[in-house]
Parts: C-alpha cells; sequence; structure tokens
C-alpha cells in the first residue's frame, strides 16, 4: 500500500471512530420523539414564523422567498453547532489526548461533531417537503434527488465554516455560545435568506460569497423555480469549492492549535 492510501485509509479510520462518539453523543441528546417534537417542531415553527411575515405582506413572492430561505437555513444552524460541541473535548479533559496522538486532531473533530449536519440535513429536507407546499413551493419528484445534494452540499460546507471557528473556540470555550450564535445569525442575516444578497454594501457581499450557505441556498432557489441545469450547478459548485475550503482552513487551524499545545505543556481543563 503507499503512502497516499494509507495516509486515507488512516483518516478514514480516525474519522469513522469520531463518528462513532457523534452518534452517541446524539442518542444521549435525544430520543425519536424529543427531536421529532422538540427540535423539529422549534425549526418548523421558526420557518413559519418568518413564512407568515410574507403572508402579513400579502405578497406570495416575498412568503415564497421566506419560507425557501428559512427551510434551507435550518441546516445550517444545526451544521454551525459544531462550534459549541468542539469544545466539549476541553471540558471533558481530552483535549491534551488528541493533541498528543499521532492522529491528525482535526480529523477527530471532523467525524466528532456529525450528527449536526446530517440531523441538519433532515430538519431542511422536511422543512422543503413537508411545510413548504402549505406556502406555495413544490418540488416535483424528479427534483428531489437533486434537492437532497443541494442540501447535503450546504450542510457540510457550513460545517466546515464551523470547524474553522470551532479551531478557535478551543482556545476561549467560554465564548463558544456567542460565537455559534453570531455565526449562524451573520449567515443568515447576509447569505440571501432573509433578504437578497444584493441588498447589501459590497464589502458585505463579499463576505457572503465566501459562505457555502449562500452559494447553496442559491441553487436550491434556482432548482425551485425550474431554472435551467447550468443556473443550479454554478452556485452547487460555488458551494462545494468554498466548503472544501473551510474545511482546508480547519484542519490547518486545528493542526497549528495540536503544535502550540504540545509547545506549551497542553491544554488546560475548561468549560
Amino acid at each position: 500500500m503507499d503512502i497516499t492510501a494509507s495516509r486515507v485509509v488512516d483518516v478514514t479510520r480516525v474519522v469513522r471512530a469520531a463518528a462513532a462518539n457523534a452518534l452517541a453523543d446524539f442518542r444521549a441528546t435525544y430520543t425519536w420523539y424529543s427531536w421529532t417534537f422538540g427540535w423539529l417542531g422549534r425549526m418548523l415553527c421558526q420557518v413559519t414564523f418568518f413564512a407568515l411575515i410574507g403572508s402579513f405582506l400579502h405578497s406570495a413572492e416575498q412568503t415564497r422567498y421566506l419560507v425557501l430561505g428559512n427551510s434551507v437555513a435550518t441546516c445550517v444552524i444545526e451544521a454551525m453547532t459544531v462550534v459549541v460541541s468542539t469544545s466539549w473535548e476541553r471540558a471533558h479533559g481530552t483535549l491534551a489526548l488528541l493533541a498528543a496522538a499521532p492522529s491528525e486532531m482535526g480529523w477527530v473533530f471532523v467525524g466528532r461533531s456529525l450528527q449536526w449536519p446530517v440531523s441538519g440535513c433532515g430538519t431542511s429536507l422536511v422543512a422543503l417537503l413537508v411545510l413548504d407546499p402549505l406556502f406555495g413551493v413544490h418540488f416535483v419528484a424528479a427534483q428531489v434527488p437533486l434537492l437532497v445534494l443541494l442540501v447535503v452540499l450546504t450542510a457540510f460546507g457550513t460545517y466546515g465554516f464551523g470547524l474553522f471557528l470551532g479551531a478557535f473556540v478551543l482556545a476561549a470555550p467560554a465564548v463558544r455560545n456567542i460565537v455559534y450564535n453570531a455565526a449562524f445569525l451573520v449567515t443568515m442575516a447576509i447569505s440571501g435568506v432573509q433578504v437578497p444578497t444584493g441588498y447589501w454594501p459590497f464589502g458585505v457581499r463579499l463576505v457572503a460569497e465566501a459562505l457555502p450557505a449562500t452559494h447553496g441556498l442559491a441553487a436550491v432557489r434556482a432548482l425551485a423555480d425550474g431554472a435551467s441545469p447550468a443556473a443550479v450547478t454554478r452556485p452547487a459548485l460555488y458551494a462545494a469549492v468554498t466548503g472544501a475550503l473551510w474545511l482546508t482552513a480547519a484542519l490547518t487551524a486545528f493542526r497549528l492549535s495540536a503544535q502550540r499545545a504540545r509547545r506549551h505543556d497542553g491544554y488546560e481543563f475548561a468549560v
């Protein structure tokens, strides 16, 4: 087995082991009942709240815009939870062991919080396919596989962005909730969820272009509007590329964090 193949096997093994912990965490956090009627119900109420704003404005176009944007945003909110859960390792006292381990610490964190984008995809798809038709947004059966792919790209691209922020939150775990809330709220504000990105000044639009959610949502809107394949594919590719770049940045940040910890006698406990 050559070096590249061996590295892929090692990374796969690390991510799979970490994902097993993610699944255990998810099972400890939710039952099917609490996820369905707690988390999912809460997200559907949030989408409905924003959709009703369009209804109160007596604008079918605005209602459509808001319900689509906020349905996709549910996977963004959940994927960004990685900002919070990344710091759990420090509270559990396992971070120093991860820094000392021969495996790259970043890949551990990639698998460690996979429950969030996976659950987020489920939440968004329920909203898009079950709730949105009540507000006039319909996807035909032939569009559903592509819709699933676009939601997955959006959730996992955002997950890469969240991992990058989480790598810095490790140094200051007390601000994890502030960073999490600020990150997803800013994303919802500027990525085309509530208002078109063109509403914002050039500098804000430039920031929005760096967010996978901006492009993933644009692709979902194009699909819902029955646009040409090129109009759907282009933003989908941008979502994939920006997500990959954020993941690369996150892995680099975790690597530098581990190197710094090794030089300064590891990580202390923090909650």
